[in-house]
């Protein structure tokens, strides 16, 4: 009797942390679903991929996953990863006419075009989870990047709502120095629950398209999911982004397994001086939502991309491979399709056209 009224109290405890606790986010309003409702993504309450592509694990898949995490190695660097940016302030200048691309690590990407600074998914948190003492640690660097201050930034994009793309803290941290933010749909509940005002957030669908201080922001599709909690999956939508200045068009791909998406975007919204593609955090159980290298620089040449960086690795251990596999196995099939393939430190500032100064960085941390 006592363990039972214990499992209990458990239980109704942490379901009331889930629903009361901010980092877990906002449910979308009736007025939202509603709207969702007459969309060909959209089915039972939830959103789903094309084609319907899922992910369903088995207990038994997942014990045997949860096995290999505890048995797996090297799949951390053992000495900091390097940074190239300096402690405390920090200054990204713009220079007229160029575009810049800075990399953060894991996804986290700053976008300096046409005269704005774009950051997107900026997971700058060392810790991937709604719970500090749980999850997945980031990498140790030579400098966190807690120590980062950026100037003002014109917008920020999100491509989905998991914890490694989308963080209570770091946002709380950019808020006040952020003008606008986009984000797919039902994401905007998070932020306004969060204290962002309604006006400065732009929810948006596959294929919508919007211009910004010149520039043009296209949510396109991407295969993945969403969910914040155990009881929220795809409650809001999932997107890559197309991004086209003036003199440059760039693709961020957020979270996505390989599919015939790439090429439709190709199609439709290239060429692309410029992609970022997810290459990191797979497995064959889970391919249909996060691409393995070789599909990544497959899918760069869909897109019709001209130079591609690899995003989605060198942040936190969330698969089963070693650190480095990722790019390794990247850099080869670039190599066989003759991709040039762009492999900037953490903090260092890439002008498009120019990678000269760009090398395979991670071979110094080896033992």
């Amino acid at each position: 009797m006592i363990i039972s009224i214990l499992a209990a109290l458990l239980l109704a405890g942490g379901a009331l942390f889930m629903t009361s606790a901010p980092q877990f986010g906002s449910a979308p309003d009736e007025e939202s679903l509603r709207r969702w409702s007459a969309l060909p993504h959209y089915k039972d309450g939830r959103f789903v991929n094309i084609g319907g592509v899922d992910v369903n694990f088995s207990g038994g898949s997942m014990l045997g996953t949860l096995w290999d995490f505890l048995t797996v190695t090297d799949t951390k660097p053992a000495k900091p990863l390097p940074v190239a940016f300096e402690e405390g302030a920090v200054d990204f200048p713009i220079a007229a006419g160029e575009t810049r691309v800075t990399w953060f690590g894991h996804s986290a990407v700053l976008l300096e075009i046409d005269g704005k600074r774009i950051l997107i998914d900026p997971m700058l948190n060392d810790k991937a989870s709604p719970i500090p003492i749980f999850g997945s640690s980031r990498f140790r660097l030579e400098r966190p990047l807690a120590s980062l201050r950026f100037p003002r930034i014109d917008a920020v994009l999100i491509s989905h709502d998991h914890y490694d793309h989308l963080d209570l803290r770091s946002i709380r941290r950019l808020q006040s120095q952020v003008r606008h933010f986009f984000v797919p749909l039902g994401v905007g509940a998070h932020l306004r629950g969060w204290g962002i005002d309604a006006s400065r957030i732009t929810e948006m669908d596959w294929w919508d398209t919007t211009e910004f201080g010149g520039i043009t922001l296209t949510a396109a599709p991407a295969q993945h999911f969403s969910g914040r909690g155990l009881t929220n999956r795809n409650s809001t939508l999932w997107v890559s982004w197309a991004i086209r200045g003036a003199s440059h068009s760039v693709f961020f791909s957020g979270d996505s397994g390989y599919g015939p998406h790439f090429r439709e975007i190709g199609e439709r919204l290239g060429p692309f001086d410029y992609t970022m593609i997810e290459c990191g955090q797979y497995n064959e159980k889970w391919a249909a939502i996060h691409a393995m290298p070789e599909e990544s620089v497959q899918a760069h040449l869909d897109l019709r991309g001209a130079a591609m960086m690899p995003i989605h690795w060198s942040g936190f251990q969330l698969a089963l491979h070693t650190w480095t596999d990722p790019v390794e196995r990247a850099a080869a099939a670039a190599t066989e399709k003759g991709v040039t393939l762009v492999t900037p430190k953490i903090g260092q500032a890439v002008t498009l056209g120019r990678y000269d100064n760009v090398g395979r960085w991670w071979e110094d941390l080896r033992p």
